[in-house]
């Protein structure tokens, strides 16, 4: 997997392989749904900074919680098919946009805090970069993909912070179950020391290639819906392993909550407008939201399918009581 793996330099972009790196990009994008990005433009020492800083967090304030957590785990998968039903991780979450809730994190120290605040702030330019590299693909217009999340705040944007630390028995319980993500643009800086993270590809599960100061990046149902199927959201997992502790960094730049979600025009052939049966649906992200949430380990298909038949609601319908 590795020498076949989609590796992107995005220093590539600014010289005479930009052609070269474009079409790349685009396979990745159409065949994978995965790529991993190089010389990215966020600095090794700030990702290092990160590294240590989220370890180290893990090691004071998560471990002997998860430790609870993994014998009461083991001992239900031993006894029945429960175990297939829980993810082997340690994990916290963190909101950026439209507003941050970083401050609300009790046991974060403000070194980290700093740190992940900048951090969050190259990823979030990045993921803006990568959306017009995309409209330029898909021959959009440049903004058109950041428009389409914004809804009426702004896009949503936050951080799922896991470690997935040494399993005894990992064939009783997987790291993470196998999903899509239901958002938009995923940039994921992993531990380059520890594997874990597959992708499904032609009916085979094929190894993530951790590299030094890599982010890897997938695409969410959101951007399937919005390129008619062109690009495709991969389901993917973790693995839980018997050594290491696999660090895993996931920043979601995801729409806004009442943004309406829909296929571009400029996509649709006059042949999918004919048979509407193969044009995705209409609906808006939140009302998305709410049916992952209760089948985030299933396939896709069948909530695309349901969207179709959901009502489309007014902004006021949207305001919250």
């Amino acid at each position: 997997m590795e020498n076949s793996f989609p590796v992107i330099s995005m220093e590539k972009l600014k010289g005479e392989e930009r052609g070269e790196t474009m079409e790349l990009l685009r396979d990745a994008c159409e065949n994978c749904g995965f790529f991993e990005l190089l010389n990215h433009g966020i600095s090794h020492e700030l990702m290092d900074e990160v590294e240590r800083l989220t370890k180290g967090h893990y090691r004071q304030c998560k471990e002997q919680r998860f430790k609870e957590f993994a014998s009461k785990a083991l001992e239900e998968g031993k006894q029945s098919d429960a175990a297939n039903n829980i993810d082997w991780e340690s994990t916290f979450f963190l909101r950026h946009l439209p507003e941050s809730n970083m401050s609300e994190i009790p046991d974060m120290d403000d070194q980290y805090r700093k740190a992940m605040k900048e951090f969050a702030a190259e990823i979030e330019k990045l993921a803006e970069r990568l959306l017009d590299l995309l409209c330029e693909n898909l021959g959009l217009e440049k903004g058109y993909l950041k428009k389409a999340f914004c809804g009426s705040k702004g896009p949503t944007f936050g951080t799922k912070i896991s470690s997935y630390p040494p399993c005894p028995r990992p064939e009783l319980i997987k790291g993470l179950r196998a999903h899509t993500d239901a958002g938009g643009i995923i940039l994921l800086f992993q531990d380059d020391r520890v594997s874990g993270l597959q992708l499904l590809k032609d009916g085979q599960w094929l190894d993530v290639p951790p590299l030094r100061h890599s982010i890897v990046v997938n695409l969410g149902d959101q951007l399937e819906v919005i390129t008619n199927g062109k690009y495709k959201s991969v389901m993917h997992r973790v693995l839980a392993r018997t050594d290491g502790n696999r660090m895993s960094i996931a920043s979601f730049y995801n729409p806004g909550s009442d943004a309406v979600i829909f296929p571009a025009p400029s996509l649709l052939g006059k042949e999918a407008e004919k048979k509407k049966s193969e044009v995705y649906p209409k609906f808006v992200f939140e009302d998305y939201m709410k049916l992952y949430v209760r089948h985030k380990f299933q396939a896709k298909e069948p909530r695309f399918e349901a969207m179709k038949a959901f009502p489309i609601r007014t902004s006021q319908e949207l305001e919250p009581v």
